[in-house]
């Protein structure tokens, strides 16, 4: 079907992030049960397990790391550059890369933001960086409202006193929590970066040309 052939990239990352969010569900909910059991506290379904901050805090945690190392990735390749990367413009011809947007203000085929006036068309401009900061602000905060509830419920089972979203946002476990994926988010992205100088995959838009120079910059 054609709809599946030009949307195959999409519906199968969100069939596998479907996949193993389910798989992290099963699983968590099976390590709580024990944790649970090990200290004599009443067990919880599935769907009420799915509610609780020792499941939410993980997954947003992983969002989180996960946005962020997107937004810096779309930002910061509009301004930086590594060359022989297929991952970066090329920094001799960094004017080349993208007209001026308002030059396209009369072709009925752009989308429609560009004729809307000076403001939208810069919003639009810098949509995807924003969008994806927007995406990470809000997993940071639900992570760390829903870390501050799996702490809480943690100190209950062994009888110490809750926190606050406030305190937990200056604990060291937060941030510990927080900065375990955001190194592995940037460090992963670098090495990305600079293996397609010298690597190759064919037919990966991610990728250089087989035959292409280590020199050369961008896909």
């Amino acid at each position: 079907m054609r709809v599946l052939r030009d949307n195959g990239l999409s519906i199968v990352l969100i069939a596998l992030s479907l996949v193993t969010i389910a798989g992290m569900l099963l699983t968590g909910w099976y390590t709580n049960e024990q944790q649970l059991a090990d200290h004599g506290a009443s067990q919880l379904g599935l769907v009420a397990y799915a509610k609780t901050g020792h499941f939410l805090s993980a997954l947003f945690e992983n969002w989180e790391s996960e946005f962020l190392q997107m937004s810096a990735y779309v930002m910061l390749t509009a301004f930086l550059f590594q060359r022989g990367s297929a991952e970066s413009k090329d920094p001799d011809k960094p004017a080349e890369q993208e007209e001026d947007p308002k030059m396209k203000r009369d072709d009925r085929e752009a989308p429609a933001r560009i004729r809307l006036g000076r403001f939208a068309r810069w919003l639009y401009s810098y949509s995807l960086g924003l969008a994806l900061g927007l995406l990470f602000l809000v997993t940071f905060v639900l992570h760390l409202y829903y870390s501050s509830q799996a702490e809480n419920a943690e100190a209950l089972l062994h009888g110490d006193p809750s926190v606050s979203v406030t305190e937990h946002l200056v604990s060291s476990q937060f941030w510990f929590e927080s900065l375990q994926n955001w190194q592995s988010e940037f460090l992963s992205t670098a090495v990305l970066v600079i293996l397609s100088i010298f690597l190759r995959f064919r037919g990966s838009p991610e990728s250089k040309p087989v035959a292409a120079p280590h020199t050369q910059t961008g896909g």
